[in-house]
């Protein structure tokens, strides 16, 4: 069990972590050169529900350093931190990693007497198929599988999320560089158990006993915006997921099959390296 003196600066490192997973973007649809690096710091207001099916919410209000890096391996952007492994201009073999916060079962009342659910992170393999790419705009299939553990190192399981991608750089040349991803999300066993399971030691006449399975785990819809203006960075997502057909559904642990996040964040960009790369489509 999670001490609960450490949770509010294990929850910071956590929400923060994920947050990173939404900045820094800054696409590229012809070749032109950018700093190495750029570092910055900021602020983002984010909320979010406890878990996937809660209908508890948590906002935040996070410091959060801001940090682009085009390295030939590693690389930070919009899509997190990741190590490429492979690319061509019609795919890209790559790591990725996200984040999410803990949960404290006191905070959500159906949860009630049950363990809290910890900080945990995804990291594993990502492929990219480059479907259309041109200077308006760029559409990928991406397929990341990661596996989920908590920060304690405890296994969690594994999760699939086959989505398509349309970016549009600097759209209709408002300075705006636009985001959109739709898919459905796929678990194993591990991972559902972990978030929707109720063992029989914890079942109550309104939680009875539940034990989820393997397979659909629901659909996304995800939209992001951003643009840097001088040294000021602005960025905010919309996120909206329906657990309609998932296979824990029914798990009484979920009290609503949809619902939305969304974010919104402000960076002062304080430094750029001297060294520039070339940035290619």
């Amino acid at each position: 069990m999670e001490r609960r003196t450490a949770a509010p600066r294990t929850a910071l490192r956590a929400a923060a972590a994920c947050i990173l997973t939404l900045l820094g973007w800054t696409p590229a649809a012809h070749a032109e050169t950018k700093p190495l690096y750029e570092l910055g710091a900021g602020a983002f207001l984010v909320s979010l529900p406890a878990y996937r099916g809660a209908m508890e919410y948590k906002t935040y209000l996070l410091p959060f350093p801001y940090v682009v890096y085009r390295g030939r391996f590693l690389r930070s952007g919009r899509q997190g931190v990741r190590g490429v492994f492979y690319e061509d201009p019609r795919a890209e073999l790559s790591l990725s990693a996200s984040a999410s916060p803990p949960v404290s079962s006191r905070d959500v009342p159906i949860r009630s007497g049950m363990p809290d659910l910890k900080p945990s992170f995804e990291i594993g393999p990502e492929l990219k198929l480059h479907l259309y790419r041109t200077p308006q705009a760029l559409v990928d299939f991406r397929l990341p599988v990661r596996a989920v553990q908590t920060f304690q190192l405890k296994s969690i399981g594994w999760i699939a999320y086959p989505h398509l991608n349309l970016d549009l750089p600097d759209w209709r040349g408002s300075g705006w560089n636009l985001g959109f991803s739709l898919g459905p999300s796929f678990g194993d066993r591990g991972y559902h158990r972990y978030f929707y399971d109720v063992a029989p030691q914890y079942a109550t006449s309104e939680r009875p006993a539940y034990r989820a399975p393997a397979g659909y785990s629901g659909a996304t819809f995800y939209f992001a915006a951003n643009r840097r203006m001088g040294r000021l960075w602005v960025g905010t997502y919309l996120r909206y997921d329906s657990l309609a057909g998932a296979v824990f559904q029914d798990s009484p642990l979920v009290r609503t099959r949809q619902y939305l996040s969304a974010g919104i964040g402000l960076a002062w960009v304080f430094s750029e390296s001297a060294q520039r790369v070339t940035i290619r489509p």
